[in-house]
């Protein structure tokens, strides 16, 4: 089968290649998926750097999440067990951690509901506690993980506030159904969500940026607010001054979705039904900028990377990008 292998660490434009390797061989409870699509994170370019919180032995295959097909045909949602991931035309999964892939939405929607919206539910309702009525601030809320919370956040009842980085994106966040969108290249985000909250601040903050976008952050935050720890697609971990979460009465919390899997995975599919719920609704669809094929997945792995992207990138078997 063909499949992108890491030899070294460094840019994925640089270190990804294509090649030709044996499928991989399913151990105990685990199963032989047929990648379907798979959707790009920004994980995989930190797997691709050698800075992300899991080390693969090398080489390795990048792409944490899929939407495949198991040999019964189901068509189904799994986390590819490294180091064989998601950039192949097959990867093994765990058989137990497979989720049905919901019926309303295609292969590269269905590829993109898993990480980016089981993060997004988890932060935004377990970990933050999200009211209808409250004022919720998304960080890069035209990228895949914000523009999960954005949409989880309007499905909950909350007046999104978008934070961006140029006019396009301005347009994107837009769409995906934010009350106020700013452009922080050109806008004070402090001031901007202090008028749009009549002085009172946000509610809960969703950052997967941190550096700047937690600083200003906690510098508009609402009395009983929540910033919720998500990333640092910046590269710049904060620091935070505990005696101005003292002083201001606001809460830091991280989260981690990972650890849910092993810690609680009955709350992982409790939120897989919730989130299929919702997108047959139609109060949440993936926002999928790009389709490529297996060929261009180095290529876009690097656009996500360097943070040119919006909303999602998906790998589909050659021939099938559309």
């Amino acid at each position: 089968m063909q499949a992108w292998r890491v030899h070294r660490n460094g840019e994925p434009s640089e270190v990804m290649r294509l090649e030709e390797t044996d499928r991989p061989t399913p151990g105990d409870g685990q199963v032989l998926v047929e990648v379907l699509a798979a959707n790009i994170n920004f994980p995989d370019a930190l797997l691709c750097r050698g800075q992300y919180q899991v080390r693969p032995p090398l080489p390795f295959t990048p792409g944490v999440e899929i939407c495949g097909r198991v040999a019964d045909g189901r068509r189904v949602l799994a986390t590819p067990a490294l180091p064989n991931g998601g950039f192949a035309e097959y990867v093994v999964a765990d058989e137990a951690a497979l989720l049905p892939a919901p019926e309303t939405l295609d292969d590269a929607e269905a590829a993109a509901l898993h990480i980016g919206y089981q993060t997004g539910w988890f932060g935004l309702h377990r970990r933050a506690h999200l009211r209808a009525g409250e004022t919720l601030l998304v960080h890069a809320a035209a990228g895949g993980v914000g523009s999960a919370a954005v949409q989880l956040g309007k499905a909950a009842g909350a007046t999104v506030i978008g934070v961006v980085g140029g006019p396009e994106k301005a347009e994107t966040a837009t769409a995906l159904g934010c009350d106020l969108v700013i452009d922080r290249h050109g806008e004070d985000i402090v001031a901007a969500v202090k008028e749009a909250t009549d002085g009172r601040g946000a509610d809960v903050v969703y950052d997967p940026v941190g550096g700047d976008a937690y600083a200003k952050s906690v510098k508009c935050i609402a009395f009983e607010g929540r910033v919720v720890v998500v990333g640092f697609a910046s590269g710049v971990i904060p620091a935070p001054a505990l005696n101005h979460a003292l002083v201001k009465n606001y809460s830091i919390v991280g989260l981690h979705w990972g650890l849910y899997n092993t810690k609680d995975p009955t709350a992982v599919r409790g939120c897989h039904d919730e989130l299929t719920r919702l997108a047959a609704q139609g109060a949440i669809k993936p926002l999928i900028s790009e389709r490529v094929e297996l060929a261009g997945a180095a290529a876009a792995v690097q656009r996500v990377a360097d943070g040119t992207s919006t909303g999602r990138i998906v790998v589909l078997p050659s021939g099938a990008a559309r």
